[in-house]
């Protein structure tokens, strides 16, 4: 994770196609998520996004590199590292 100067950057590393969506851990230095839609049409994407913005609430969130691979970085707007990982339950 590291600040930007729209919000946080967060790194995660996707599994798509999933029974079901969560934050399951770390894998390689990234967030691991899974989602339960598909690899296609960027529906994983938005389903990364929106679990991420559902578990920090009040701001938005994009993949903003990666698109088309597992490992992402998304953008969460106007929220600092330190409330990112406290809302992630991620400590400091």
């Amino acid at each position: 994770m590291s600040q930007h100067p729209l919000g946080t950057l967060v790194d995660v590393w996707v599994v798509p196609g999933a029974s079901r969506d969560e934050i399951v851990g770390e894998h390689g230095g990234a967030l691991k998520i899974r989602v339960s839609a598909p690899p296609e049409a960027g529906k994983a994407n938005l389903a990364v996004a929106r679990l991420l913005a559902e578990r920090v609430p009040g701001h938005r969130a994009a993949v903003v590199s990666g698109e088309k691979t597992r490992r992402k970085q998304v953008l969460i707007e106007g929220v600092t590292v330190d409330a990112v990982r406290n809302a992630l339950g991620l400590g400091g």
